[in-house]
């Protein structure tokens, strides 16, 4: 009799967990949404219903003239320097990483714990103290203001990070797999792209949605090594806009819109890569 009348008040509990989750859920949907719905309510007034209307007040009529002037602007150059800057860096990036954390997690050598040790403790260098080095550095070597320098910083501070991530990645891989290629005659450079770089692939995509939003967004090192609007990138776009249209609100919002836009189709499309990636390294690690 009691374990019925436990397991009848267990029944009774359920509901509340469940009304508690529902409530929390849509509470974080209106803390997260609430300022994506204020900047696309903004991109769609004018300036003047900006300023004298309500901050959350629909716009009275739907006008995309701040779309239009952004684009008239020079976002198309902006977009191709960011992008071209963001394709090279991430390729370098994942490709130097995988090689780095191959020999790492799979191979015994003395300088192993090391230089394992020396990536992980590189982690903890605050980027700001080595902007002047590598300022002097770019001058030395005639790279300032070339939109190729922002390839170097990207890939080498984001890099202790993916090592580290794709070494606890690779060090769960079957080993049978890969004495199974040494026994077929399988080369180190052959079994790591036959089998180890391919059973990366969602380690890979986790490492390559990350880093592609940090660069993506990358601001001080763009602004530090960069100087004229042909080779600057969407982050500078969204500072030098707000120097000129110190006001205009609507157009601010405008290009934040247009600079958002791919990292959200990013993330729409690569989500599910993005949570194997993470449930597999949870797995595993």
């Amino acid at each position: 009799m009691n374990n019925i009348n436990s397991v009848n008040s267990k029944k009774k509990q359920l509901p509340l967990y469940w009304i508690l989750a529902v409530i929390f859920a849509f509470f974080w949907l209106v803390v997260a949404g609430a300022p994506f719905v204020f900047q696309i309510f903004t991109t769609l007034k004018t300036q003047g219903e900006f300023i004298s209307g309500g901050l959350f007040k629909l716009p009275e009529k739907l006008t995309f003239d701040n779309y239009v002037s952004v684009m008239k602007g020079g976002f198309y150059k902006y977009f191709f320097n960011s992008v071209l800057v963001l394709l090279i860096s991430l390729t370098l990036l994942l490709f130097i990483s995988s090689f780095a954390a191959y020999p790492l997690s799979r191979m015994q050598f003395r300088l192993n714990k090391p230089i394992y040790s020396l990536i992980v403790a590189a982690m903890s260098i605050p980027i700001h103290i080595t902007l002047i080095p590598v300022f002097m550095m770019s001058i030395r070597f005639n790279l300032y203001d070339h939109f190729y320098v922002l390839v170097g910083p990207n890939v080498a501070f984001n890099l202790p990070m993916s090592i580290f991530i794709l070494t606890a990645f690779m060090q769960n891989i079957s080993r049978e797999m890969e004495e199974a290629a040494e026994i077929d005659g399988c080369g180190k450079f052959s079994t790591f792209f036959k089998i180890i770089f391919p059973l990366s692939k969602s380690g890979l995509a986790t490492l390559g949605i990350y880093n592609g939003v940090m660069i993506w967004n990358e601001f001080i090192f763009a602004m530090i090594l960069t100087q004229s609007q042909n080779v600057r990138t969407l982050p500078l776009a969204i500072w030098e806009y707000q120097g000129q249209y110190t006001m205009n609100t609507p157009l601010i919002m405008a290009l934040l819109m247009l600079s958002s836009l791919p990292v959200i189709l990013l993330y729409i499309f690569g989500q599910d890569k993005l949570v194997k990636g993470m449930m597999a390294g949870a797995v595993k690690g």
